[in-house]
């Protein structure tokens, strides 16, 4: 079985630096690795989720108890923004009040490098917000030793961290019948869902808070591979 483009690449590298091992403590008299290059690899396109997708795995959730409305708020913030997982895990509870009493239904972000960016917030998710922070979080927060500033909570009452969150997302993926989902997949089917819905390269660059447009570039071959598997099934003379 031939070995995929990531398996050459590090079969390369140990070679390249085994005969550089031996050429250094003189166990062979030239080192015959140096001009050996390593295969570039195809570069991996995201997966999106489609749009029928995310909302089976929203919808998903009952929203019953407390615990129920944080997953909901989460999994529409993820979506709603497209934010990193860990940027909205660390927002805290002041932030989302801020959001739905403000105009223009706007959160700041805090990203890589603490970057700072706006971002707007769909009325779905701030609904779903409005749910939790009225119904969801004082009920966690009632059962907690302490009480803390962070938006999203765990069973404890403490700030939900980033491996908390992706484990939310999976299993609410899983309950909805999707398979495996993580944050990032949501991440990516906002940025592939706003330019398939004709949005601005430029304008998705600033709301996933990229620093160049080259990043967010690979979105658009999201799409356009999205367009030729539209084009094979649908048109009568694709094949």
């Amino acid at each position: 079985m031939p070995l995929s483009a990531s398996s050459r690449a590090r079969a390369v590298v140990a070679i390249r630096t085994l005969h550089a091992f031996c050429f250094a403590e003189g166990a062979t008299p030239v080192n015959v690795a140096t001009d050996m290059s390593v295969p570039k690899q195809g570069e991996r396109l995201p997966k999106a989720l489609s749009v029928e997708a995310v909302q089976a795995l929203i919808d998903g959730v009952p929203c019953d108890t407390a615990l129920d409305l944080r997953d909901a708020a989460l999994l529409e913030l993820l979506y709603s923004t497209g934010a990193r997982v860990s940027e909205v895990v660390s927002l805290d509870a002041d932030d989302a009040s801020r959001l739905l009493v403000a105009e223009g239904s706007t959160l700041r972000l805090i990203g890589k490098g603490d970057k700072e960016r706006i971002v707007p917030v769909g009325s779905y998710a701030r609904a779903a917000l409005s749910a939790y922070l009225v119904r969801g979080r004082p009920a966690i927060l009632a059962d907690a030793r302490q009480a803390s500033p962070a938006l999203f909570l765990n069973t404890r009452g403490a700030r939900l961290s980033r491996q908390g969150a992706y484990g939310i997302v999976s299993d609410r993926a899983v309950k909805a019948g999707i398979g495996q989902v993580s944050p990032h997949a949501l991440r990516h089917s906002f940025a592939t869902h706003l330019l398939d819905g004709g949005a601005d390269i430029r304008v998705v660059q600033e709301l996933l808070g990229h620093s160049s447009v080259t990043t967010t570039q690979v979105y658009t071959k999201v799409t356009a591979e999205h367009l030729r598997e539209v084009y094979a099934t649908a048109h009568p003379r694709a094949r």
